[in-house]
Formats: C-alpha cells, structure tokens, sequence
C-alpha cells in the first residue's frame, strides 16, 4: 500500500467509536476531484472524522481512476495538514479486479456489493474480499438487500427489497464483514415531495440480529434531521456511517447556475470565478451534514 496518507484510517478503526457515541462518520462522495477540498476543510473546520469516497459507477461517470482519487486525498490532506482521523473508502463496487485496483493504489477501505445476488453468492463473494483485504489491513463494507434509487422507489422498493434481519445475522456471521449497508426504506439520488421512509422495527431487528457490526445507511442525502437523529439514536447502537453524495454534487451545480453533470476534467476547465463558486456551496454542505450525524468535535486531538 502507497504510503503518505497521514491520518487514514479504516472503517474497522472508527466505527466502533462512532456507534458507541452515538454519531455516525459522515461518508462524502465528492465524485469531482475538486470536490475533495471543501468536504476536508468541512471536517477540519469541524473536527469531525470522515470517511471520502468513490462507487465504481462513479469512477467511470467521472473518468476517473482509484489512483487519481487517491493521489488527489493525499494531496489535499497533505496541504490541510489534516490530523484527524478519516478513511479512504472505495464504495459500491462490483467487480474484484475494481477492489484489488483500488487496495494497490492505497485505499484503505473497500465495500462489496454482490446484494443483487443470491444469499449464497453474496456471501461467498464477500467473503472472498474479506480475506484479501483484511490480509492487507483494509477494512471491508457489504450490503444486503437491495437499494435503489429515488426514482425507483415505487417499483423496486419496498419490504421485498428491504433488508431480512435473519439473513442479516447469517451474513455477518459468515462473512466476517467490518460493516453491513442495509435497505431500510432509503434510495440513492433526490427523494420525491413525499420524502423517505425508514423501516425503525426493521432497523432495530437488524441490530439485535447481527450484534455489535457496525451499520451503514446510504441514500443519506435528502433525509430529514428527525429520521436521522431517530437512525443514531436506535437502542444497542444506530447507524455509525451515512453516505451523502447527491446533495454535495447538487449544490456544486446550483452554485455554478444550475449545471448539467460533466466530468472531472470538465470541472477544472471552468472559469475559476464560477467553480469557486460551486464549491463553496458543496463546503457548507459538508458542514450541514456533519452537524446532522453529531460528528462536530468527534476527532481525537
């Protein structure tokens, strides 16, 4: 593993803490490399820890590569002079090839997501990561059940696609996993007027079933504070991580003038004027998140 990550850490190192406190990590996919700045100076400003992160459906919307993601932390991290604790985290990814990439380019943390295959076959692969990673020190996140996105919501949402608790107590078991992403009710992407709801009596269900693992909820953007605080306040231990990744990339557009999605590279060609514009809005959303999952002051000295 690449060295000069000062700070990285693993999921495994802070989320027991996390779930212990009572906050959740917040998980930023900046997806623009210029994006990474202003969701580090959040946490700095806020002494929180944090986890920054890229899907591999990202890293192709993106064209970007593990590689540039992580030399563009390091870079960032390195300039702040950051000293607190944060992972370097490789999210939905699919592929094993995608997962080894990214561990050889020095992330230092990786997530699974086999969650549209059968038990058998989710458990078998996930298991698979595990050992490799763990062999290298990475930490490893897995889903189970199926989320989809907001837009979805109506036809492949619901109980069917939801999370079952006995599974969930097998799949942990079995797998060795350092954190469970679960499908309570949440979506990735803008939820419709209605908003979001959570399953709780699921949620708790979960928790009883798979112990002390730590729980990821993911479609974190959009959600309101009061099923958040409801989410970290769960009996035995909440959510100890929350993925937030359409609101910073919303707010980057709407502070440019409403901006259609472009890559990377497209970003960094615009007028310096606008794009720092556009970034300091996804900075004061960062912050905004931070305060939502209590993580304000959560970083050791």
């Amino acid at each position: 593993m690449p060295d000069g990550l000062a700070g990285a850490a693993t999921l495994a190192d802070l989320l027991p803490a996390a779930q212990r406190g009572g906050y959740a990590l917040p998980a930023f996919s900046p997806r623009y490399l210029a994006c990474i700045r202003p969701v580090v100076e959040a946490a700095v400003a806020e002494r929180a820890p944090f986890v920054v992160e890229i899907s591999q459906r990202e890293l192709g919307w993106f064209d970007l590569t593990p590689a540039a993601f992580r030399d563009e932390v390091e870079r960032v991290t390195t300039d702040l002079r950051v000293d607190l604790p944060f992972v370097l985290h490789l999210d939905h990814t699919w592929t094993s090839e995608l997962i080894t990439e990214a561990m050889d380019a020095g992330f230092t943390s990786v997530m699974i997501d086999a969650s549209a295959e059968p038990l058998e076959s989710n458990v078998a692969r996930t298991r698979a990561v595990v050992d490799e990673a763990h062999g290298r020190g990475v930490s490893v996140e897995a889903e189970l059940g199926r989320l989809t996105t907001t837009d979805r919501l109506e036809t492949e949402g619901g109980a069917q696609a939801y999370t079952d608790p006995e599974e969930a107590r097998r799949f942990v078991a079995e797998t060795g996993c350092d954190a469970l992403a679960v499908s309570v009710g949440t979506a990735h992407g803008i939820y419709p007027p209605a908003g979001p709801t959570i399953d709780f009596d699921r949620l708790a269900a979960i928790r009883a079933a798979i112990g002390a693992t730590p729980i990821v909820l993911h479609g974190g953007s959009g959600l309101p504070a009061g099923l958040v605080a409801r989410a970290l306040a769960m009996p035995g231990g909440g959510i100890s991580k929350m993925n937030i990744a359409t609101d910073l990339e919303q707010a980057l557009l709407d502070g440019m003038g409403g901006r259609e999605r472009m890559t990377s590279a497209q970003l960094d060609a615009l007028d310096a004027g606008l794009r720092t514009r556009g970034l300091a809005a996804v900075r004061t959303v960062a912050a905004a998140k931070i305060h939502l999952l209590h993580a304000s002051g959560r970083a050791r000295p």
